[in-house]
């Protein structure tokens, strides 16, 4: 077993990653998925917690080797951003969603970034919207982004436009396809299944549910 498919497979033993298309979930967008994605809960799980992290710091090592800071997108990924810093040696810095309305009033914490090598490590990526302000938040701080790393990534075409088009490299551990076919040789989802879990994805927006 690769390391994407042994991802979403443990991912899937610890319900990190819940499938159920009849009773779809609501994203905080408001789009119903069939899919509920909580990457957060293998911080609870010391096996698959050392696989990701293995799996980021290989990612990272072989896609940016001049890096010279981590950074972790808050909330999702602080702690998988500390995580792989302190393996690779180097600093941590983590940035905000939005700023702060108090004390310094910062939205980047940790050392400034600027003219420093950064690599952006994320949790999950759905259509890419909330992980570039990030990317757009250390450019402004003239730090130098090589690119960003994820543990998954549900594959959306919007996504792939919104990194190509903010010039990120984007490098994930593992995705939507993977999951989909492996959910199905583990038994969390049947074959009839799978049409429709690529016809929400190709239009997600539109979905409601079976």
């Amino acid at each position: 077993m690769d390391t994407k498919t042994l991802i979403v497979h443990k991912l899937l033993k610890i319900n990190a990653i819940k499938i159920n298309p009849a009773t779809p979930f609501t994203w905080a967008s408001g789009w119903k998925s069939p899919i509920y994605c909580d990457t957060r809960k293998s911080l609870s799980h010391p096996e698959i917690r050392s696989i990701i992290l293995d799996s980021y710091v290989e990612t990272v090592r072989k896609h940016f080797p001049a890096v010279e800071i981590i950074a972790g997108v808050a909330t999702g990924a602080i702690a998988q951003g500390a995580l792989v810093a302190d393996k690779m040696n180097l600093p941590f810095i983590y940035v905000r969603e939005k700023q702060k309305e108090h004390g310094l009033k910062k939205i980047i914490e940790g050392e400034s970034p600027k003219d420093k090598k950064v690599v952006v490590i994320e949790d999950l990526i759905s259509t890419g919207g909330s992980s570039l302000k990030v990317l757009n938040e250390l450019r402004n701080e003239k730090a130098e982004v090589l690119g960003m790393a994820a543990i998954f990534t549900y594959e959306f075409d919007t996504a792939l436009k919104n990194f190509e088009d903010n010039k990120c490299k984007l490098v994930t551990l593992s995705d939507f396809s993977t999951l989909i076919s492996q959910a199905v040789e583990d038994g969390f989802i049947k074959e009839s299944d799978v049409s429709i879990l690529w016809k929400w994805h190709d239009a997600p927006d539109k979905f409601t549910s079976l």
